[in-house]
């Protein structure tokens, strides 16, 4: 089986890993086994790309399309014109995508097209918000996969109740859990931890990039300066995503517990996280490490494509007003943690789960 794995943005590097660890592992019993990884180059900085690679160990791309940016519709054509060029030259048996990022459904519809089959790992998960760029990648990935590995069960209900035959989907758990168990033991400081004088338990991670929150400078100083006020005299790190850091310029802000720091790799990034008194973020991934990590989550959007982090985990729901993150915040620090559980197979284990479904088709 000759599979084409396919990489675009930091989300599916961290996903990657563990699953070419899982085929390496059974080469080493499969000699027809064989793998051939493309970076579509959707995320092209090294703060983004490069580093993640580097310490996840991730081998190096066989093709990089090195589409690098433009509008949704301009970065999905180049994807997929450059693809159709590298399957031409490079013909395999699977392309496997992972997420729901642009490189995911672009390299789905030109595999499709030239009748090769298409597993997508983290099938089925849906927020149900259709201005969501991402929602839209997951629909359409979904629509035409063939071979469906879910996270979680109601990711596997979400594809079920749209027809989806049930002997193509298969409930593996999480390989950005499974990059997590890899990697605990490697975990560590930033530079900036002593400088800063962080201690654990004495900050709170930031992260902030979806349109709603940043694309607007003033409201985006409002909730900055918010958040800023609402902590008390907890430090708050704050790694700026290129695009944030650009909408706020050269703006004078008058903030006293946010520090901004360079986008981090993956090993800082969780030892921050793992070592935090809680996380303030809009990102999806970020809410499933907290909950296996136990660290509180507030999750500044409307919808969660993870409702399993909710219901289960240590993620909490809030909005995109301060007010309502205000409110939120206050009942945690008066109440603490409702609750706090690991979704089922989140073991460490989705990878060869998933590597062992497909060399059984």
């Amino acid at each position: 089986m000759k599979i084409t794995i396919i990489a675009g943005a930091r989300p599916n590097f961290i996903k990657i890993a563990p699953i070419i660890k899982a085929i390496e592992k059974r080469q080493i019993e499969d000699e027809n086994l064989s793998f051939r990884l493309v970076h579509t180059g959707q995320h092209y900085d090294k703060n983004l790309s490069d580093t993640f690679f580097e310490e996840l160990n991730i081998p190096h791309p066989n093709a990089n399309l090195e589409v690098k940016s433009g509008s949704q519709a301009e970065q999905t054509g180049a994807i997929m014109v450059a693809f159709e060029k590298e399957l031409l030259q490079n013909r395999c048996d699977l392309v496997l995508v992972v997420g729901d990022v642009n490189s995911t459904m672009a390299c789905a519809i030109v595999a499709k097209k030239m009748n090769i089959k298409v597993a997508h790992v983290e099938a089925g998960i849906r927020s149900g918000d259709m201005t969501m760029p991402e929602e839209i990648n997951r629909i359409v990935t979904d629509s035409i996969t063939d071979y469906f590995f879910t996270t979680s069960t109601s990711a596997t209900e979400n594809l079920l109740k749209n027809g989806v035959e049930s002997a193509n989907v298969h409930f593996v758990g999480n390989v950005m859990i499974d990059t997590l168990h890899q990697n605990l033991n490697r975990i560590s400081a930033p530079s900036f931890w002593d400088e800063f004088g962080l201690e654990t338990g004495n900050y709170i991670i930031l992260t902030l990039h979806r349109p709603s929150n940043v694309d607007e400078e003033k409201s985006l100083i409002n909730l900055l300066e918010g958040i800023d006020k609402m902590v008390g005299d907890k430090k708050i790190i704050f790694p700026i995503h290129p695009r944030t850091k650009a909408i706020l310029g050269e703006t004078n802000l008058n903030l006293k517990n946010i520090l901004f720091v360079e986008p981090q790799g993956y090993l800082n990034f969780m030892y921050l996280i793992k070592n935090s008194f809680a996380v303030i973020t809009d990102s999806g991934g970020i809410s499933e490490e907290t909950t296996v990590l136990g660290i509180p989550c507030f999750t500044m959007r409307t919808t969660t494509e993870r409702p399993e982090t909710i219901e289960i985990g240590t993620n909490n729901l809030v909005g995109i007003s301060i007010e309502n993150l205000t409110l939120e915040f206050t009942k945690f620090l008066e109440n603490g943690l409702s609750k706090r559980g690991i979704p089922e197979l989140w073991d460490g284990k989705a990878s060869e789960r998933i590597i062992d479904i497909l060399l059984s088709k």
